[in-house]
C-alpha cells in the first residue's frame, strides 16, 4: 500500500510515512495489555530510586516524603495517561497528533525539542547502566572499557528502535516483567537492611515541599511526549477509559514503589545520584549484588529503546523526512556519542540542562489535551485537515514555554526571578500546563468541518 505503514513480521514500516500517516485499520491489532507495560517498564531503573533519595536530601521525613510522592506522581501521570487515549483514534504518534492544534509548521519546534530531549536522556540513562555492566563483568574477570560496555547496550537499543514499535513493545512486556521480579527482590532485601526510617527535624517549608512535588511530577510528566506512540496500534474503538486506566496504572505502579524504596533506603546512600544509588544497592544487597548490577544494566534497554524509537519519530515530525530506520540509527548513534564524550561528568553537563528543557513539555501537552478534550478533537467522526502552517496554538506554546522557563525554572544552571521570590518553589510546570491549556481553550473557535482554524498562517 503506497505511502502507508507496511507490515513485515516484527518490523514496523521503514519509511517516513510510518510516522506521518495514521496506522491503517488492518494493522491496529495491538493487545490492550501492552498499554500498561509501555508505561510501566521505562521507569524501571535507578532514576526512581534517586528521586526517592533526593526527597531526604531536600529535608523531607517519611510522612512528608510519602505525601510528596503521592501528590507529585499523580499530578505528573494524569496528563500522560489522558494523552495515551489520543493514539487509538488518530493512529498517530504523540508529536504528529499535536499537529491539529499546532499546525504542521508549528509542530516542528516541539518535535525538534523532543528529539534533542530524547537523545540527552538516552545518554544520561546509559552512563550508570554501562557502569553497572562493567562492575558486573568485573566480578568474573577483567573489566570492559567504558566505551565498549556502553556500545553493547547502545547496540541492543539501536536494533530495537530500528525494528520500531512492535519490538520495543515486546521488550517492555517481557524484559519489563523480568526486571519487575528482580527489582522487587532487591527492594525487599535492601529495605529490610535500611539504616532507619528518614526523619526531618521539622516539617518542610512550603517552597521545599512544592519543589519536591514538582520534581516528582516531572518524573512522570516527561513521558507525555511519548504516550500515544505506544497506543496508536490499538483499534480505533478501544475504550478511552481503559486506555487511560492502564497507562496510569503503569506509570504509578513503577514510579511510586521505586521512590518509596529510595526514601526508605536514603540513610545508606551518600548522595542523590545514579552512581551513588547503584553503589549503595550493590553494597546492601549482599549476595544479590550481581542481580542488582544485571538489572540496572538491562533496565537501560527498556528505557532507552523507548527513547531511541520516539526520538526517531520526532526527527521525522520535525520536518526531516528521512526513512524511519535511518532516523533510528542517527538518534541512537548520537546518544552513544554524547554519553561517551561526557561519561565522567554527565550529571553536570546534561542533567541540569535537561530539567530546564522539560519546561516545554508542560505547555505543549496542556494545549494538546485542551484541543482533544475541550475543543472537540475527540468528537470528530472523520479526520479534519491539519492546518498547514503556524496556528495560534503554536504561538501559545512558544510564548508560554519561554515565559515559564524564564520566570519559574529552578535548576543548578538557572533560577528564574519568580522562583526566587517564591523561595525556590518550582511551580513552572503547573503554570505552564494550566496557563497554556486555559489560554488555548478560552480563545478556541471550533473549526468548521473541512476548514482551518481562524488565525492559521499559511
Amino acid at each position: 500500500m503506497t505511502g502507508r505503514v507496511s507490515w513485515s513480521g516484527a518490523m514496523e514500516g521503514t519509511g517516513a510515512a510510518a510516522v506521518s500517516e495514521p496506522v491503517p485499520a488492518a494493522l491496529k491489532t495491538m493487545p490492550m495489555d501492552r498499554v500498561f507495560w509501555s508505561h510501566f517498564s521505562p521507569n524501571l531503573g535507578p532514576g526512581g530510586w534517586v528521586t526517592g533519595v533526593l526527597l531526604v536530601h531536600l529535608g523531607l521525613g517519611l510522612g512528608w516524603g510519602l505525601a510528596a510522592i503521592a501528590i507529585g506522581n499523580l499530578v505528573g501521570a494524569l496528563p500522560v495517561a489522558f494523552a495515551a487515549a489520543i493514539g487509538p483514534r488518530t493512529g498517530l504518534p504523540q508529536m504528529e497528533a499535536s499537529r491539529r492544534a499546532l499546525g504542521r509548521a508549528g509542530l516542528r519546534l516541539p518535535a525538534s525539542l523532543n528529539w534533542i530531549y530524547c537523545i540527552g536522556w538516552d545518554a544520561v540513562n546509559n552512563v550508570p547502566a554501562a557502569a553497572a555492566l562493567i562492575a558486573l563483568l568485573a566480578l568474573a574477570g577483567p573489566a570492559l572499557p567504558f566505551w565498549l560496555a556502553l556500545g553493547a547496550l547502545a547496540a541492543v537499543q539501536m536494533v530495537a528502535s530500528i525494528y520500531g514499535h512492535h519490538v520495543v513493545q515486546a521488550l517492555q512486556k517481557y524484559l519489563g516483567a523480568l526486571l519487575l521480579v528482580a527489582f522487587a527482590a532487591i527492594g525487599l532485601l535492601v529495605a529490610t537492611r535500611a539504616g532507619g526510617l528518614p526523619a526531618a527535624a521539622h516539617p518542610p517549608t512550603l517552597p521545599v515541599f512544592v519543589l519536591a512535588t514538582a520534581v516528582l511530577a516531572s518524573f512522570n510528566l516527561s513521558w507525555a511526549s511519548y504516550s500515544s506512540d505506544y497506543t496508536r496500534y490499538l483499534p480505533a474503538d478501544a475504550p478511552p477509559a481503559r486506555v487511560i486506566g492502564l497507562a496510569l496504572a503503569g506509570l504509578l505502579g513503577s514510579a511510586i514503589p521505586f521512590q518509596v524504596l529510595g526514601l526508605l533506603t536514603a540513610a545508606g546512600i551518600g548522595e542523590a545520584s545514579p552512581i551513588a544509588v547503584i553503589a549503595g544497592l550493590q553494597r546492601e544487597a549482599g549476595w544479590l549484588a550481581p542481580v542488582v548490577l544485571a538489572a540496572i544494566a538491562l533496565s537501560s534497554i527498556t528505557g532507552n529503546s523507548v527513547n531511541d524509537n520516539t526520538a526517531s519519530y520526532s526527527l521525522i515530525s520535525a520536518g526531516i523526512r528521512v526513512p524511519r530506520v535511518l532516523a533510528a540509527i542517527v538518534t541512537a548513534s548520537l546518544g552513544y556519542a554524547l554519553a561517551v564524550a561526557g561519561a565522567g561528568r554527565y550529571a553536570d553537563l546534561y542533567a541540569g540542562y535537561l530539567v530546564v528543557t522539560l519546561y516545554w513539555i508542560a505547555p505543549w501537552i496542556g494545549i494538546v489535551l485542551a484541543d482533544w478534550y475541550l475543543a472537540g478533537g475527540r468528537e470528530a467522526r472523520t479526520p479534519m485537515p491539519d492546518p498547514p502552517g503556524w496556528t495560534r496554538g503554536a504561538t501559545i506554546f512558544l510564548v508560554t514555554a519561554v515565559l515559564t522557563t524564564a520566570l519559574f525554572s529552578v535548576s543548578d544552571l538557572y533560577t528564574g526571578p519568580a522562583a526566587r521570590l517564591l523561595g525556590g518553589a518550582d511551580i513552572g510546570y503547573y503554570v505552564g500546563f494550566l496557563g497554556a491549556a486555559l489560554w488555548y481553550a478560552a480563545g478556541h473557535r471550533r473549526r468548521a468541518f473541512g476548514g482551518l482554524e481562524p488565525g492559521t498562517v499559511r
